[in-house]
């Protein structure tokens, strides 16, 4: 790892030393007594505490922050919400905070009712003083000429186009909607990188899943991951009222593509973009994968961002880009993905940019043959 280790850059905008590349700066059994007394010492607000609600607690990302939540001291109580309680605007009255997830940890699966979903949770928390929405920083959009790294505040550019992507764009239009005053009306939009950890299966995850990674000539791509754990961290953050407005959570800097190649054991397949991008077109209009193939550039161009205000709210992420893509390898071989793609539905769900590597192999290996 030490050919890795010398080609990790971290942000200026990030306060305080990047921490050791490949090492996480906090175990997972770190003693929640602790925690919880060092964020109680942080606020420095007694009282009875907040009343929290966090939907979807049955499954995903929601059932592991309202895992994470519970006992916490400085929460009075904490609602875990099923993703289809028929009666949500009774659940979350008289709560203090409301935390949605727009983004699953599995977005292989449709999500097709994500923004009805998120119009209805938006509906019924019209009382609640504060509303948590968590998205992506895919919102962003991937660029060529994107800034390392872009600002929190940044303009929203990414292609609406009807994949995941227009999901997320449209729930945060109606969060802007019914709360315009953004922080000011009690607004956090949580956008984390590239998520892994805790078996997140995406078509970003999926992208180490093909035999090569996916490289488009000329271009330099560089990585940024977040480890679930960090997002829900920055989750904690973001209820117990540290954070507001429009909030990025990831890894401190980011790793080039020699570096994510060499961490990963995986060599490059570089190929034209527009023999990329009209595989990743043809595989979407057969149906072969839901993913539009703008979202093949979240894997080509960079979409880097801060956590500034994160940062300055106290939050420190445990993994570094190097240990989350670690844990994202590791994942992939629990799940018999670490050398090719799966012989299951799921390739068929949404691996679009794991098969368009593979397709610009097989075309290359026809051409050598020819001559």
């Amino acid at each position: 790892m030490t050919g890795a280790q010398g080609r990790v850059r971290s942000e200026r905008t990030e306060p305080g030393p990047a921490a050791p590349v490949g090492v996480r700066t906090e175990p997972d059994s770190a003693a929640a007594p602790a925690r919880w007394a060092a964020a109680r010492a942080r606020s420095g607000r007694p009282g009875r505490g907040a009343i929290v609600a966090v939907t979807g607690a049955d499954r995903g990302l929601g059932a592991l922050l309202a895992e994470r939540l519970a006992g916490h001291p400085e929460l009075a109580d904490l609602r875990a919400v099923g993703g289809d309680e028929p009666r949500l605007a009774t659940r979350l009255r008289g709560a203090d905070v409301v935390v949605h997830f727009a983004l699953p940890l599995d977005t292989l699966t449709p999500i097709g009712s994500a923004v009805r979903t998120a119009a209805a949770v938006l509906r019924a928390a019209a009382t609640v003083p504060r509303v948590v929405i968590v998205t992506s920083a895919m919102v962003y959009g991937a660029d060529p000429t994107n800034e390392l790294p872009l600002d929190e505040d940044a303009e929203l550019r990414a292609v609406d186009d009807g994949g995941l992507v227009t999901d997320l764009l449209a729930i945060e239009h109606l969060a802007a909607v019914a709360r315009p005053g953004g922080a000011e009306q009690g607004l956090t939009m949580l956008r984390p990188a590239m998520i892994v950890g805790r078996g997140a299966d995406t078509v970003l995850t999926r992208h180490f899943a093909g035999p090569r990674l996916l490289h488009l000539q000329g271009e330099h791509p560089v990585w940024q991951f977040c480890h679930v754990d960090d997002l829900l961290a920055a989750c904690e953050c973001a209820v117990l009222g540290k954070v507001a407005g429009a909030v990025t959570v990831g890894c401190q800097g980011w790793l080039d593509q020699d570096t994510v190649e060499a961490a990963a054991g995986l060599r490059r397949v570089s190929v034209r973009a527009g023999l990329a991008f009209g595989t990743a077109e043809r595989l979407h209009r057969f149906g072969v994968s839901p993913a539009p193939p703008s979202e093949l550039r979240y894997v080509a161009y960079p979409w880097v961002i801060p956590s500034t205000r994160l940062s300055e709210a106290g939050w420190v992420p445990s993994y570094d880009n190097v240990a989350a893509l670690q844990a994202l390898l590791g994942d992939l071989a629990a799940n018999g993905n670490r050398r090719g793609l799966p012989q299951t539905g799921s390739v068929a769900a949404g691996a679009a940019v794991a098969m368009v590597g593979t397709a610009a192999l097989l075309r290359q290996a026809r051409r050598r043959r020819r001559g």
